[in-house]
């Protein structure tokens, strides 16, 4: 394939990964048009701190001039609300615990913006993402990225083959310590700036007080759930994710305090007691609203799993169930905290099959 006279939309996030994925296409002989997303701009949720899209896109410009690169800002706000906020919203008040960088992906970024990217009329999109992609004759498929500490396959599953086909991964090849390497030698701007924390579209907040700003409190009864007893009392169920710890409001046991369950149509959490506590683990999962990168996989088969970000491959058995609409996993060892609302990715090896939501 000739890369020269090839048009590449970057996005450019003005962070050290997107801005080395520039660098690395530049060498590779690609025309780069970079793109910088606004996609959230409330400095209220922020409690008097700045909203960090301003300094992210001076940063980018800084990139772009170094580079001699155009720089473009596209303002995604108000498909941002409506595609990814309205639904992170409306999963916390069914209680559960969605995944909006996953939604971020699956709707902003490979479909608004590859979209926009097309009206420009370049040959393929690019992002800073640890991920990889190989393209075929008539499909794409998705790998993990090299660097197993930060590799974003998981974030990626539910993105259209359409748009797959026409992204570039310049950054999945290698490890974070390689990039930063790259920025320093280059003496970018943003060698040394720091990697973004929390949710995609508001950055490093309190969820709670975040959440607060939509929902109105709902108290309703704390019950441990081996003993049945009532152990104190919630303020809204939307504030709670299974597994958590921090915040639960239950104290004096002597022993940590998990949130177990839920009952929405009590209005209950159940709490138990201990790090290992057997009702904190389960053995299978039922996921739907299933996404593949191109086919699904043979089912019934033996695969890999992740259930959350950065967890290590968990070994399962996955079949269809109701008609291929969704899927059952079966782990071979019990897992810790299945957390309705977040997705089960699906892995053989290194390559990314898709996944869906845990129901």
């Amino acid at each position: 394939m000739r890369k020269k006279n090839k048009k590449v939309a970057l996005a450019m996030s003005g962070g050290v990964d997107s801005s080395v994925a520039a660098y690395l296409l530049q060498q590779q002989g690609y025309e780069i048009i970079g793109l910088f997303m606004k996609n959230w701009s409330d400095n209220s949720v922020f409690s008097g701190h700045n909203c960090p899209w301003q300094q992210d896109q001076a940063d980018a410009r800084q990139v772009a001039a170094l580079l001699k690169i155009p720089l473009y800002t596209l303002n995604f706000e108000q498909e941002y609300r409506t595609r990814v906020v309205d639904y992170f919203l409306a999963e916390y008040q069914q209680g559960r615990t969605p995944n909006p960088d996953i939604k971020c992906n699956q709707e902003i970024k490979f479909k608004v913006f590859f979209a926009a990217a097309e009206d420009l009329g370049v040959d393929y999109i690019a992002f800073g993402h640890y991920a990889r992609v190989k393209h075929f004759s008539r499909h794409s498929e998705l790998y993990k990225g090299v660097d197993s500490n930060k590799d974003q396959s998981y974030f990626l599953y539910s993105i259209d083959q359409s748009a797959l086909q026409k992204t570039l991964f310049p950054i999945g090849e290698l490890t974070k310590p390689e990039v930063r390497q790259i920025a320093r030698r280059l003496n970018l701007p943003v060698k040394d700036k720091p990697d973004s924390q929390g949710i995609c579209f508001v950055g490093e907040i309190d969820l709670r007080k975040f959440l607060q700003r939509f929902f109105k409190e709902k108290p309703g009864k704390i019950i441990e759930q081996d003993s049945g007893q009532v152990v104190g009392e919630h303020q809204g169920l939307a504030w709670y994710t299974i597994g958590q710890r921090k915040g639960v409001g239950v104290g004096g046991t002597g022993l940590p305090v998990y949130v177990s369950g839920k009952d929405l149509k009590k209005n209950e959490l159940y709490v138990v007691k201990g790090n290992y506590n057997p009702k904190l683990f389960q053995p299978d999962l039922t996921a739907i609203a299933l996404r593949w990168i191109n086919l699904p996989p043979p089912l019934p088969g033996n695969f890999q799993v992740k259930i959350r970000y950065r967890q290590p491959d968990q070994k399962c058995q996955v079949e269809w169930v109701e008609k291929n609409q969704s899927l059952r996993v079966f782990f071979e060892e019990k897992q810790r905290a299945i957390t309705p609302g977040q997705s089960v990715v699906i892995y053989e090896q290194e390559k990314c099959w898709g996944g869906g939501i845990i129901q």
